[in-house]
This record gives C-alpha cells, sequence and structure tokens, in this order.
C-alpha cells in the first residue's frame, strides 16, 4: 500500500504540473491581456505599453511562469491583475460558497443514493425497480442547467417558494437560498450512484460469501448491511470521487445560473478578465483536488473491495 500511495503521489504532482501549464499556455493564447482588459474605452497603445509594464506581462512568457512555480512551490500564489488582492485571498473568498454547496451536496448525497440503490436491488426486475431504474435514467439525461431553469420556474417562479437566485442574500442568512441549487447538484449524481450501488448490490447477494452467510442463517439485513454493502460500496466510492471532484470543481453552471459568488463565477470572472494569476492558482486548487479526491475513493475503494489484499 506504501509503495501504491507514493506511486500516485508522484503521478498526481505531474498531472498537477501539466494541468497549471496548459492553463498557462492556453491562457496566454487568448486574445488581449489584462492590460487590454484594463485599459478598457482608452486603447491607447502607449497606457496599454505601460499597463503590462506595469503588471510584468512585457517578459517572456517562460520567465513570467517560472516565477510563477517558484513562487507558488513556497505558498504564494502570486497578486491578482484585477486588482490589489492577493490570488490566495480571491479563492479564499471565493471558496465557502462553493464549499457549502458541496458538502450539503455530499452530505445528502451518500445516505439517498445508497437508499435508492438497495431498495431497488431488493426485488431484481420487479416494479419498483423499473421504476427506479427509468426515473434515474431519465433524471441522468437531463442537463443541470435545463432542470435549474425548471425548478427555478416552477419552484420560484410560479409557486415563489424559494428565492430564484442569490442576488443580495446570503447563504447562510438565508437558508432557503440553498434550496434549488442543492437539489439540481444532488440530481444527476443521486441517479449514477444509485445505478452502482444498486448494481453491486445485485452481484453481491448472489456471491459465495453471501449466499454462505445466508446457509449459517444470518437475517437479511445484517447479510444485506454487514457483508453485501460494503463490497458493493468499493465502485460507488470511486464514482463518489468523482462527484466530489465535479461539486468542489465550481459547479460552474449552477453558480452561474443561481448567481452563487463561488469558484465557478470566479473562474468566469477571471477568464473574463485575463487575471492569469487568478486562473492559474485556480487551476492549482482544481487539479489538487481532482488528485487528493481519486487518490482517497482508489485506496477507500482497495479496502472495501474483497480482493484489496489480492492487489497489494
Amino acid at each position: 500500500m506504501i509503495h501504491y500511495l507514493l506511486r500516485r503521489v508522484l503521478l498526481g504532482v505531474v498531472q498537477v504540473f501539466l494541468v497549471v501549464v496548459g492553463i498557462f499556455l492556453l491562457t496566454e493564447a487568448l486574445p488581449g491581456d489584462a492590460a487590454v482588459t484594463i485599459a478598457g474605452d482608452n486603447p491607447d497603445p502607449a497606457v496599454i505599453a505601460g499597463l503590462r509594464e506595469q503588471l510584468g506581462l512585457d517578459r517572456p512568457m517562460w520567465q513570467r511562469f517560472a516565477e510563477w512555480v517558484l513562487a507558488a512551490a513556497q505558498g504564494d500564489l502570486g497578486t491578482s491583475l484585477a486588482g490589489p488582492r492577493s490570488v490566495a485571498e480571491v479563492i479564499g473568498s471565493a471558496a465557502g460558497p462553493t464549499l457549502l454547496l458541496a458538502c450539503l451536496a455530499l452530505v445528502l448525497l451518500v445516505p439517498l443514493s445508497t437508499g435508492v440503490g438497495m431498495l431497488a436491488a431488493r426485488r431484481e426486475g420487479g416494479r419498483l425497480d423499473r421504476m427506479i431504474t427509468s426515473t434515474t435514467l431519465g433524471l441522468y439525461a437531463a442537463p443541470e442547467f435545463a432542470m435549474a431553469i425548471l425548478l427555478v420556474t416552477v419552484f420560484a417562479v410560479q409557486l415563489g417558494w424559494f428565492p430564484p437566485t442569490a442576488v443580495g442574500g446570503s447563504l447562510l442568512s438565508r437558508p432557503g437560498l440553498l434550496v434549488l441549487p442543492v437539489v439540481v447538484l444532488l440530481l444527476r449524481p443521486i441517479c449514477s450512484l444509485s445505478r452502482l450501488v444498486r448494481a453491486g448490490m445485485i452481484e453481491a447477494q448472489h456471491s459465495p460469501y453471501v449466499q454462505h452467510a445466508r446457509r449459517l442463517g444470518l437475517s437479511p439485513g445484517r447479510i444485506r448491511f454487514a457483508h453485501a454493502l460494503p463490497n458493493a460500496a468499493a465502485p460507488a466510492v470511486q464514482q463518489l470521487a468523482r462527484t466530489a471532484d465535479w461539486l468542489i470543481g465550481g459547479v460552474i453552471v449552477v453558480e452561474a445560473i443561481f448567481v452563487v459568488p463561488g469558484l465557478g463565477t470566479t473562474l468566469l470572472e477571471a477568464v473574463s478578465a485575463r487575471d492569469l494569476p487568478v486562473l492559474q492558482g485556480l487551476a492549482l486548487v482544481f487539479a489538487s483536488t481532482t488528485v487528493l479526491v481519486n487518490l482517497g475513493a482508489d485506496v477507500a475503494a482497495r479496502i472495501l473491495s474483497p480482493t484489496a489484499e489480492a492487489h497489494r
């Protein structure tokens, strides 16, 4: 396991570095830069040249990237080109709403998806199983923005039960602002995770160790929760990691529709302003989160899987 962790950590470091390099090159390829954006309605070449010199954009690309890598290795992500704030401060102020939505969604996702999957697996091919399967397939096929617009139209505009957006309100002071975004975030992950749990439970129920537990006279509940569920959860844990990565990574579409001032909104603003330090900082955060979450999921899956020892 130690050798496996070291190999995955080294691979993760390389992946994070490649993501940051890709973001840097793609941003450099965009037309214009932060100096042009700041100049705005005054596109005087002399003004733009002065802004580039002031912001350090007149230096060679490789030199700017090397300086950023060396500073980031020491914990300094630089200063935003769009304002006097540091990149760490910009990301820190925007991370709160995103983490709040992501954590709420994850807390609700695990019991809901597990319960739906186990309920569908109790009678394989039965009426309830077919109903749950068809419903989850239909919901999974609907894109997030379409479900968000539908929910806003019905429950916010027509019925007036919840606020349509987070404009002018705090997510903590007005819990009603969280309901519709969290529901949108939950719909597709519940569908995918519940189907994995269902498939894993059905496979586990036909496995030799579950049949042996039945011969020993163990209760159905103990067999289901103590023997079948841990082994059925291994693939679901890996999918949960991808879901967590998607949630923490900004949830750009959901944040844009509900005007939530989170990391997704910050990313869009940084792209619009060509704010390269913020983009690089966000890329570093997103890539590191992806690597760490997926590493944790793989380790958990190896522990939960009955064949984990064979892989060590």
